[in-house]
């Protein structure tokens, strides 16, 4: 086995440190206004354009960066360095897209890659979290298309994007299907933006839908497609989560290391008293190994044959459970480290201590990963837990 970065992987971290390092400037601004103004959107757009990490998810032939799953790793998880959620600024268009019709793909697509138009995904809803089969947003077919009525919650970049990808329970058979719909379509309303406990620089907004009118051509893959094109998503997206916040955990230990080394109580520096060597210890052990893990499950999916896609999508579970459930113990413990200055917002570690926390909840919670293994172990047995053999 050969686990050290190719030279594409080891370009594409100091490119996505580089590109890191630039964005982390606006920080402070993003934490104090909640949130930044479109100058800075526009600079930042530009310097992402110029690094070459636009839509790291799509194909280089649409106009994205074409990176292999291990690749994307590498950039994320450099990008999981920054508070205020500023990782979301490097756009990776919402994998669904990759299921436009040529026609779609220009309209929609082709515009977001080029970081002319922002897509946001719209499939939550009050009473369907976890559960997005219980999805009561309805879309009936008429003479000019479908129309939809409904609500969606937590619709992440909701305030940003101009379009949006609306799940929907199709026809009397309530198929569950995905809609491409402009944001700016009658019977639109964004009605409430939560205060969450993060700052985050885009919003994620609630929505109503009233007799809201689309084409037939609104269909994105097909009726009854929208829970496939969605958990094929979640595989990669959880593994990004367990990238980005493996990257947040070194970020703040390496912070806490240097405080440790700086600050001095009882005359000598805190990082000589052995219970602060003990939580500089586990962090390093909590980010080691969950690197270490996520980068393989990323190199497995690269390899994978189509039957693997099961095995596949637990094994990315157990990446994104034990990597965010880490980076909370990591967190907690470089926050203790800081003392009284941890819990000011204008240190890092602080903004990273409420950051992290949602990622133990949105692209599945902690409990549904362990179901999703639990699962995969009943069924399969413990080959989840096995290393792929060479093909």
């Amino acid at each position: 086995m050969d686990f050290r970065l190719t030279p594409r992987q080891a370009q594409l971290k100091a490119d996505a440190r580089a590109l890191t390092d630039f964005i982390a400037a606006y920080e402070t601004r993003c934490e104090e206004d909640n949130g930044l103004p479109a100058s800075a959107h526009a600079e930042i757009r530009d310097a992402v354009l110029d690094a070459g990490l636009q839509a790291v998810n799509m194909p280089a032939e649409w106009g994205g960066a074409g990176l292999t799953i291990a690749e994307q790793v590498t950039v994320q998880e450099e990008l999981g360095r920054l508070t205020g959620a500023l990782w979301d600024m490097v756009w990776r268009p919402a994998n669904a897209l990759r299921f436009c019709t040529p026609e779609q793909r220009e309209r929609f697509l082709v515009p977001v890659i080029k970081g002319e138009r922002r897509d946001c995904y719209a499939v939550t809803e009050r009473g369907a979290g976890s559960d997005p089969q219980n999805i009561a947003t309805t879309a009936t077919k008429n003479d000019r298309g479908w129309v939809l009525d409904g609500e969606k919650w937590f619709v992440t970049v909701g305030d940003h994007a101009d379009f949006m990808i609306v799940l929907a329970a199709a026809g009397p058979e309530r198929a569950p299907t995905l809609f491409l719909v402009d944001k700016d379509t009658p019977g639109i309303e964004m009605t409430r933006v939560p205060r969450f406990m993060h700052t985050f620089v885009y919003e994620h907004p609630e929505f109503t839908f009233t007799e809201v009118q689309v084409d037939e051509d609104a269909v994105l893959g097909g009726i009854g497609e929208g829970y496939d094109i969605t958990r094929s998503w979640f595989t990669e997206e959880r593994l990004m989560i367990a990238a980005r916040t493996t990257g947040a955990a070194e970020r703040a230990l390496e912070l806490s290391r240097d405080w440790a080394v700086e600050r001095e109580q009882f005359g000598a520096p805190i990082a000589t008293y052995q219970l602060v060597q003990g939580m500089l210890a586990d962090c390093a052990v909590d980010i080691a190994v969950n690197r270490a893990y996520t980068h393989q499950v990323a190199w497995e999916v690269d390899q994978a044959g189509p039957g693997d896609r099961k095995t596949l999508h637990a094994k990315a579970s157990i990446a994104k459970l034990a990597a965010s459930e880490a980076s909370g113990r990591v967190i907690d413990r470089c926050l203790q480290i800081h003392g009284g200055r941890g819990y000011d917002r204008a240190y890092a570690v602080e903004r990273l201590y409420r950051e992290l926390r949602v990622d133990r909840i949105w692209e599945g919670t902690s409990e549904i990963q362990r179901l999703i293994i639990a699962n995969e172990l009943i069924k399969r047995g413990p080959g989840v837990l096995d290393l792929p053999a060479a093909r």
